[in-house]
């Protein structure tokens, strides 16, 4: 234990020596993370051979800095503009894209990166330490588990149903019906593509999620002189609503604590992702809240909850590559790749044999993560401006960027028109109040709830009952139900006691 802590202490410090990485690397990551299409993971593949061509240590560092930051970046849009720059950052605009339009950017900002850099460096320091416990975590999450984890995030439509149950189901099921389209899971069959080879691996996400939100959102505000609503005042860039913004997230500090730590269990399951996380803690959050009516408004808490979540998830990525060498998305498969070139071998060994490799990459993200809170804050004074931009220049600028952003993964022109089709159908359904967020979560989450039930049917030879087999799934299924009914059962105790007064 005393050999690991003198590690850890001199990577620590070593990992500072690299601030001038770091740094520049934290900027970089806010502007990929900000514009939709880019991420960490393309943005990677374009600097590979300079990421090739650094030592070890400052191309993981370099990696790992340009993820945390880009994840972040991702939130600044989506507040600001109802643009998420990522489906990670899919739930932020709910409570976040309110509070700007309330004239509270600066606060919402303020509270994002407070609740990111935090959940983050919370989240790494509990991988590191409960790295041997996290690792089985993905050898006990099969197709059943994983069935009720997509349920907790796409039960989420539930509760943005609950304003207008007919309109937020029509809308819920709308989307998995669109996330449908594709070849089906078994026998690769054509559906609903109607003869677009470019459908045939499904619904592009990035098309569908600037479509829904950015473009449908440009034509919204372009009907307006500016995106603040009547009666919401920008505060004049002073430091008043910044330190404002850092006192409301920390008075929830344990807000933040459990719905990174969901994040992080999420984030250790490969394959799953920022959007399961960010859907499911956000579901979570408001379940569990004593006044879920104020989620969807500008609610702190309803900011909170996805930004702390899929940070968290950013170390919970790590742990299956480093300690299995199974990478936990696409970010991580792209260190992997750099790593097998500089000669890692992967595994509990890494942590024996080279652990300023393996404690290194959670080190650099701590660090990271805490130079975020000094390096961006500063900066929610003068981001919150773009809300007093006159839209006239505001929404041909979103329209242009969101486009590109659609282009830009697949390199289809057909992803663009796809990404206006989106727009316009994201427009109209704003327009007669359904809730665009309810289509995207069955857009993102139904294919992958559709894939992980097939895979279960087929393992059980078309057994229903396979659902629950295990005992984890049951107990995952017992929560769900509880998180679906306690609620209920909470707000008719508040209005008895209401009546009882």
């Amino acid at each position: 234990m005393g050999e690991t802590l003198a590690i850890l202490i001199e990577v620590f410090f070593e990992t500072l020596t690299f601030w001038w990485v770091i740094i520049p690397t934290i900027f970089l990551g806010l502007i990929v993370g900000g514009i939709p299409g880019f991420s960490a993971a393309n943005t990677i593949i374009i600097l590979m051979p300079l990421t090739l061509a650094m030592t070890l240590q400052t191309g993981l560092i370099f990696m790992v800095t340009l993820y945390c930051s880009s994840r972040m970046g991702a939130g600044i849009p989506a507040i600001l503009v109802n643009i998420p720059g990522t489906a990670g950052a899919a739930a932020t605009p709910l409570d976040g894209y309110p509070m700007a339009k309330q004239g509270k950017g600066q606060q919402a900002l303020a509270i994002s990166f407070v609740s990111s850099s935090i959940g983050g460096l919370l989240t790494t320091i509990i991988a590191l330490a409960t790295m041997p416990i996290l690792a089985r975590v993905g050898f006990y999450m099969h197709s059943v588990e994983m069935i009720v984890v997509m349920l907790f995030g796409i039960s989420l439509i539930a509760s943005i149903a609950s304003k207008d149950m007919l309109k937020g189901l029509i809308a819920g099921f709308l989307g998995l019906m669109i996330g449908s389209i594709g070849t089906d899971v078994v026998y690769a069959t054509p559906r609903a593509t109607f003869g677009f080879l470019e459908l045939y691996d499904g619904v592009p996400l990035i098309p569908a999620l600037v479509g829904l939100f950015a473009v449908s959102e440009a034509f919204i505000i372009i009907e307006k002189k500016v995106i603040v609503a009547r009666g919401g005042e920008v505060a004049s860039g002073n430091w008043d609503s910044t330190f404002e913004g850092i006192r409301m997230a920390l008075s929830r500090w344990w807000h933040i604590i459990w719905t990174s730590i969901i994040g992080l269990v999420i984030g250790v399951i490969p394959g799953a992702g920022a959007s399961i996380a960010s859907f499911v803690a956000y579901q979570q959050s408001r379940s569990f809240s004593k006044t879920p009516e104020l989620y969807g408004t500008g609610h702190p808490e309803g900011l909170i909850a996805p930004e702390s979540a899929n940070n968290g998830v950013t170390s919970g990525t790590l742990v299956p590559l480093l300690v299995l060498g199974i990478p936990g998305g696409a970010t991580a498969a792209i260190m992997l790749v750099v790593m097998q070139f500089h000669g890692v071998s992967f595994g509990p060994s890494l942590f024996e044999n080279q652990p300023k490799v393996g404690y290194g990459m959670f080190m650099a993200m701590a660090v990271a993560y805490f130079l975020m809170l000094f390096t961006i804050l500063p900066l929610s004074r003068y981001m919150s401006r773009v809300t007093t931009i006159p839209t006239i220049y505001l929404a041909p600028m979103i329209i242009s960027f969101t486009l590109v952003g659609g282009f830009v993964p697949r390199e289809y022109m057909f992803d663009m028109y796809l990404a206006l089709g989106f727009g316009v159908l994201g427009y109209i359904a704003r327009r007669t109040n359904y809730h665009v967020a309810a289509i995207l979560i069955g857009i993102i989450l139904g294919p992958l709830l559709e894939r992980y039930f097939l895979l279960a049917l087929k393992k059980s030879d078309g057994d229903i009952l396979t659902l629950f087999s295990s005992n984890l799934g049951n107990v995952l299924w017992v929560g769900l139900v509880l998180s679906l009914i306690l609620p209920i059962f909470f707000n008719w105790r508040r209005k008895q006691k209401g009546v009882a007064k």
